[in-house]
């Protein structure tokens, strides 16, 4: 069979596999799906019918190239790359998430895996979305015995909710003066972290990314 003949065996076989979405997001409440619900079914039919695909990036393009293992003919899925600005991360940082999310998206378009339209619950309604200013910093009250406790303002898990709760984290973290101060600003907001890890949990990781680099830090100190 030609790499195309195999490509589209590959993608009947995924359609029969039952395939399990873990991605919620709350704010628009519709389910999506990760890397990890389809990736790894994937790799096992490319194993047992001779494909084997290989994820590349540049700086201008991300690529997908699917070879064909015994007569080495292959097809290529490309998309433009894309930039993230999450806050209080390095660039580095930054560059894996775009990686992901592409990588994410290549295998997608690949094997013409169907999701909700992540645009459909955000549009098409009757009253326009108006323009919302900047939600204010949220209060980080730090107690005498040194604990803080977060407060976001705004809608909880809207856009402005989540900048306010980065602010706030990076507001309690400069204040930090040794690393049981860290430990503390995350514990006193545990629930608060959990509802965040459950609601968005590439955000999630990046706070606790800075909460790890920072009381390194301080440690270092």
């Amino acid at each position: 069979m030609s790499v195309y003949a195999k490509l589209q065996q590959a993608r009947i076989l995924l359609q029969n596999t039952k395939l399990k979405k873990s991605g919620h997001n709350k704010f628009a409440n519709y389910y999506y799906f990760e890397l990890g619900d389809f990736l790894p079914d994937i790799q096992n039919i490319c194993q047992n019918i001779g494909l084997c695909g290989l994820v590349s990036f540049t700086e201008e393009m991300a690529y997908l190239n699917l070879h064909d293992t015994e007569d080495g003919s292959f097809t290529t899925f490309t998309s433009p790359m894309s930039s993230a600005a999450l806050k209080g991360c390095h660039a580095v940082q930054n560059l894996g998430a775009v990686q992901t999310y592409l990588r994410r998206y290549l295998w997608v378009n690949a094997f013409e895996i169907v999701e909700h339209d992540a645009l459909e619950p955000l549009t098409g309604k009757e009253d326009p979305v108006k323009f919302k200013e900047p939600a204010p910093k949220p209060v980080v009250t730090k107690p005498a015995e040194g604990e803080w406790v977060l407060t976001p303002i705004g809608d909880k898990f809207s856009a402005e909710w989540f900048e306010g709760l980065k602010a706030g984290v990076n507001a309690a973290l400069s204040v930090a003066n040794k690393a049981d101060d860290v430990a503390n600003i995350f514990k006193n907001n545990r629930t608060l972290f959990d509802e965040v890890k459950e609601a968005d949990k590439l955000f999630y990781e990046t706070l606790m990314t800075q909460f790890s680099d920072t009381k390194k830090s301080l440690t270092k100190e």
